[in-house]
């Protein structure tokens, strides 16, 4: 990396109609400051120095932040924020030039100068701008904006600094420094006494008024406003979902629009200290944008901001300053809007109409669910090929439909442009990425651990992490204090109760989990999983009466029978009417098909299939494996239709499914540590090698008590690996071994639920009795067995099997 001049120096530049002094950090414009953070000064001096020759990102990177280690997105975060200031478009990049995969040049010639007569406008508001419903005003409501190399600021009245022709580099240095000291000063007291907010205090962001007559604004805005204060460590929003239950509670329709009266009452009904009223309106060919805070207690105006855009496609950027200079006016720390400020056209779109139809996934989704949204999605993606939110948004719908394959896809993609999106959002989707394409629970435990530091009063993370990453790794405990604490910060978040429910259901804590139910039920909060839950609360206590009446409560729900008649297909397996369950399952498959759930779909046959294995039934499994790998390729439907092959007897078929989930995630903690084990075990027992597979599954050990994948949706598969040890502990004629084995099975029932392997191990118990030569415990456990299947299928194979060695212990 070379340098165009001496560095040490009080060297200046200039290249197209732009003019540097470094030492005093001034970038003009045709005259006009260009308003740059410190670091995107450092980048342009570095790129400036080497005069149209080659930077690397790594030569950058050590001389901007040359003691501190920083991401590469750090890094493009500035570039794109020093191109936005250099006033280059997204499609046509005119001064940086990048290299892809080496890094960055200047493609302007650059020439030292000397002091010399300049004529410049350090600041200056061609209009007057007034509140945020575009009326113009005069007197001390005018105001005009300034911008200095680390601050945007405000005065209270119209200022015009004008330079004259003779004045030097110093002279125009002492103005910016005067123009740095009024805006420090219009923070501290500003016009309006501006009250800053604290990290205790919470907003509601009412809807935008829009006078433009053009739809394309409504919503949108609000979304992209939403995206750029949450940005904010310091602020809090309360959430949709919240103002929805509060609504509600209001009497109104869930989905009003957000007046600024609702949303004042809603301010005070849940507490919080502000309300944000929004608006847009035409000037001539351009818009104004505005924002004012209000207390929602006294109404008194806490902030207002205004801002002007020329052109339509230049609202987003006007909507991400407006949002920067607020955050710096009611008390966040320039520090913190420095490192917390990506663009709003790089944290979402740079088109209004994609983001729009985000915007309106978003409500889709609310109102009908995930399949609904998915158009959407599509939409915003066609419009937007770059969006990442939109991408990382679709593979949670498809994760939420039960389609992994698909979510896969997707979240892959938000992944690939990560770095162009908020920090929230990039956690967010460094999450998902590891939960839906590597699997590795570990990392996304980290993701979800950085981002509630990073974010203290979001109660997302929080709520994530209270999820599927402990439950699959079996932290109940952690994922219970996850949940408690994002209830605290968000009472009304009904995932929360969801995950706190599943969490205590599966330590076998059934009063939490009635208390965890009434307590959203409190709020009027519901969900399908909530109806599932209190369907296994009546089946752990033998109540057939309640679950029959959450039976009915499902039934013409979309989302929630397929669901129920799976569970109940579960419940009919346990005792052994597998008839009866085979009717269930054909139904709970085509309700899932019809809804276009197919990956679910899949998972219901992946479920009767491996229970069949399990009976003995090898050409019904075989059928039921088929079918699900028709359905889905996904690694839940892969592990369960590979687990039923491998009992059944096709381990030619069960050795491909194993290779590919060993192939296609190499990093997946439920794959390496749980699903492979169990196959692979199956595998040697059918080699008649117990001890090798004994010594297979020592690896699966601390993850027997997690809950797999297959249980998210389809509740079976929990503590197969604890049930396939017992079984090679009985090949290999180890008694008591196999004995603890099944009965750890059994002492979970609340883990296990209806999967056939909770009645099964009763069976097992008795083998294992019999090995160890306790002839009246074994009759007893034979006896439990049989009493609990007093009313099977008679042509169960493994029934028979038990009767037969039943009556040889007589």
């Amino acid at each position: 990396m070379s340098s165009t001049a001496d560095q040490s120096g009080n060297d200046r530049y200039e290249f197209g109609p732009f003019r540097i002094d470094a030492q005093r950090e001034i970038v003009l414009r045709d005259g006009e400051l260009v308003p740059l953070t410190p670091k995107t000064f450092q980048i342009l001096l570095v790129l400036v120095r080497n005069n149209q020759e080659l930077v690397t990102k790594d030569e950058l990177m050590k001389a901007v932040w040359p003691d501190t280690f920083v991401e590469e997105a750090n890094l493009s975060r500035n570039i794109f924020m020093l191109r936005r200031a250099l006033g280059e478009s997204p499609q046509e990049h005119r001064y940086i030039v990048t290299v892809p995969g080496r890094g960055y040049r200047l493609a302007e010639t650059v020439r030292a100068i000397q002091d010399q007569e300049v004529n410049i406008v350090a600041a200056r508001h061609s209009k007057a701008q007034g509140p945020p419903d575009a009326a113009p005003q005069s007197g001390r409501n005018r105001q005009s904006s300034c911008v200095s190399p680390a601050i945007t600021c405000a005065y209270s009245s119209k200022v015009e600094v004008q330079i004259s022709e003779s004045m030097s580099w110093g002279g125009i240095a002492a103005i910016a420094g005067i123009l740095l000291l009024a805006g420090v000063l219009a923070l501290r007291f500003p016009f309006h006494h501006s009250h800053a907010l604290s990290d205790k205090d919470t907003l509601v962001l009412a809807d935008f008024a829009n006078s433009t007559g053009e739809p394309v604004f409504d919503e949108t805005l609000r979304q992209g406003l939403a995206v750029e204060l949450e940005q904010s460590p310091f602020l809090s929003l309360i959430s949709d979902q919240r103002i929805r239950q509060t609504l509600a509670l209001m009497q109104q329709p869930p989905d009003s629009r957000l007046t600024p009266e609702f949303a004042r009452e809603i301010c005070e009904r849940v507490g919080s200290a502000a309300v944000l009223e929004g608006s847009i309106a035409s000037l001539g060919a351009q818009y104004v944008l505005g924002l004012r805070a209000r207390n929602c207690s006294t109404g008194d105006v806490l902030d207002e901001e205004q801002i002007q855009a020329v052109r339509k496609e230049d609202v987003l950027n006007a909507l991400g300053r407006i949002a920067t200079r607020f955050r710096t006016r009611v008390g966040e720390s320039l520090t913190a809007v420095d490192r917390h400020s990506t663009p709003l056209e790089q944290a979402t779109t740079p088109s209004l109409e994609a983001l729009k139809a985000y915007t309106t996934s978003t409500r889709a989704n609310r109102e009908n669910g995930p399949i609904s949204a998915v158009p959407h999605l599509k939409r915003a993606i066609a419009i937007d090929p770059q969006f990442a939110m939109a991408y990382g948004a679709l593979g949670l719908m498809y994760s939420n439909m039960g389609e992994a394959e698909l979510a896969a896809e997707n979240t892959r993609k938000a992944w690939e442009l990560r770095d162009r999106v908020s920090d929230p959002e990039k956690f967010d989707i460094l999450f998902l990425y590891d939960r839906q394409v590597t699997g590795n629970l570990k990392r996304a435990q980290e993701t979800l651990e950085s981002w509630a530091q990073t974010y203290p009063r979001d109660f997302q993370p929080l709520t994530l992490l209270a999820g599927r990453v402990t439950e699959s790794s079996g932290q109940y405990e952690k994922g219970i204090d996850a949940a408690q604490k994002a209830l605290a910060l968000n009472p009304d978040f009904i995932f929360a109760y969801d995950s706190l429910a599943i969490q205590n259901l599966h330590l076998g804590r059934l009063a939490e989990v009635r208390n965890t139910l009434q307590r959203a039920a409190d709020r009027k909060l519901e969900t399908p999983d909530f109806l599932v839950f209190r369907y296994y609360l009546a089946f752990l206590q033998g109540d057939r009466a309640e679950m029959e009446r959450e039976i009915t409560l499902a039934r013409g729900k979309r989302g929630t029978e397929d669901l129920l008649s799976h569970d109940q297909a579960l419940v009919l397996a346990y005792s052994g009417h597998i008839r009866e369950a085979e009717i269930m399952w054909q139904r709970a498959v085509g309700l899932a098909q019809e809804a276009g759930d197919r990956e679910r779909a899949g998972m219901y046959e992946a479920a009767a299939a491996a229970c069949e294995a399990l009976f003995g039934n090898a050409v019904a499994a075989r059928r039921h494996a088929l079918a699900a790998l028709e359905l889905g390729k996904g690694r839940d439907v892969e592990y369960g239709t590979a687990f039923a092959l491998a009992l059944s007897g096709d381990n030619s078929r069960a050795r491909e499914l194993a290779d590919d989930l060993e192939k296609r995630f190499p990093e997946d903690t439920s794959v390496q540590f749980s699903y492979l084990p169990t196959l692979r075990a199956l595998f040697a027992l059918a080699q008649y090698d117990p001890s090798r597979a004994i010594q297979i599954l020592q690896p699966a050990i601390p993850y027997d008590l997690a809950s797999p994948g297959t249980a998210f949706f389809a509740r079976f598969g929990s503590l197969y690996s604890a049930y396939v040890r017992g079984e090679a502990y009985l090949a290999a004629q180890q008694g008591p071994d196999a004995t603890a084995e099944f009965t750890k099975i059994l002492d979970h029932r609340s883990l296990v639920l209806a999967d056939p392997v909770g009645s099964l191990s009763r069976l097992q118990l008795g083998r294992a009795a019999a090995l160890s030569g306790d002839k009246n415990r074994a009759k007893i456990a034979y006896l439990n067995f049989l009493r609990l299947w007093k009313d099977a299928d008679s042509d169960i194979p493994i029934l028979k099997e038990a009767q037969a060695e039943y009556s040889k212990l007589q």
